[in-house]
């Protein structure tokens, strides 16, 4: 393999995990950019997604269908997350929020250790997931090509619905500033439900690339993606769908660049060094590449 077909590998490699990372940035940046919330319960939609595809597909449902019924199951979830953690106290404060975030964290996560187990059990990816995909001297699994593409296409379905639709636009206007959009007629507590329901659907998906990707469904799975996630929102820009997405990307490519950089025995401190740059990052850019001055905007 010549050094460029293994940096094209390693390039498939990294948009594929930037591709998971962003999926799940968008969701907090909805969140956020009309909140100010920082939902760190949203990691754990991806666990409730995975085990619905677990048990339908155990019921005998076929994978894809399965997959279909698990991303609506996260969505459902998150619906009745705002509806009875986060709307019964909005106004109430950041802090407040962001206590109670914790708190429905803390609650998901116990509850499928109570119904599930804490033990890990083995996800059921299809063959289509396991296979390999050779482009030349370049090695590529299934499962990587099916991530991009599925980022790819339900990114351009989100674009259009921001930027087309009647919920969308207000959506957007919501984010701009919430009380005026109140005042113009717009039922905000329906656009942050569509924010929620889009954002935890889109959780959902991740968890069934995710769980596939590593093999396995626990009732913590959530934890690492989400705090990548949100990491990939502060360096895109915190509020900004468009930041969370190069966030996204961006991460994914410095993790794999740091995988193969990094001599072995410094290779498990990996997310040390992507939390290092994060800082950087910061002291430089306080609000992230697409960041403005004032309030994050979708």
């Amino acid at each position: 393999m010549t050094q460029l077909e293994y940096l094209l590998q390693q390039l498939i490699n990294a948009v594929s995990m930037g591709s998971l990372y962003a999926l799940m940035a968008i969701g907090l940046a909805m969140v956020f950019g009309i909140l100010r919330l920082i939902n760190f319960a949203h990691g754990d939609l991806i666990m409730v997604g995975s085990y619905g595809v677990l048990l339908l597909n155990a019921a005998g449902l076929p994978f894809i269908a399965a997959a279909a019924a698990g991303a609506a199951l996260s969505g459902v979830a998150g619906l009745l997350m705002e509806r009875l953690a986060y709307r019964p106290i909005r106004g109430a404060g950041d802090v407040a929020m962001l206590l109670n975030s914790f708190a429905v964290t803390i609650l998901l996560e116990n509850l499928g250790i109570v119904i599930f187990t804490a033990k890990s059990r083995p996800f059921p990816s299809p063959e289509a997931f396991n296979a390999v995909v050779e482009l030349g001297a370049v090695r590529v699994s299934s499962l990587s090509l099916i991530s991009i593409a599925t980022t790819v296409i339900l990114l351009v379905l989100l674009t259009i619905f921001v930027t087309k639709t009647e919920i969308g636009i207000s959506l957007r206007a919501t984010a701009q500033d919430l009380v005026a959009a109140r005042l113009m007629g717009i039922d905000v507590n329906k656009v942050i439900a569509a924010a929620f329901l889009i954002g935890s659907c889109l959780a959902g998906v991740v968890g069934v690339l995710w769980s596939a990707r590593i093999g396995k469904v626990d009732p913590l799975m959530g934890f690492q993606p989400v705090l990548k996630a949100f990491v990939a929102s502060v360096v895109g820009g915190l509020g900004s769908i468009p930041g969370a997405v190069l966030g996204g990307y961006i991460l994914g490519i410095i993790e794999v660049l740091l995988q193969g950089l990094l001599p072995s025995s410094l290779a498990p401190f990996r997310d040390a060094f992507v939390f290092a740059l994060l800082i950087v990052l910061l002291l430089f850019r306080p609000n992230g590449i697409m960041g403005g001055r004032d309030k994050e905007k979708i």
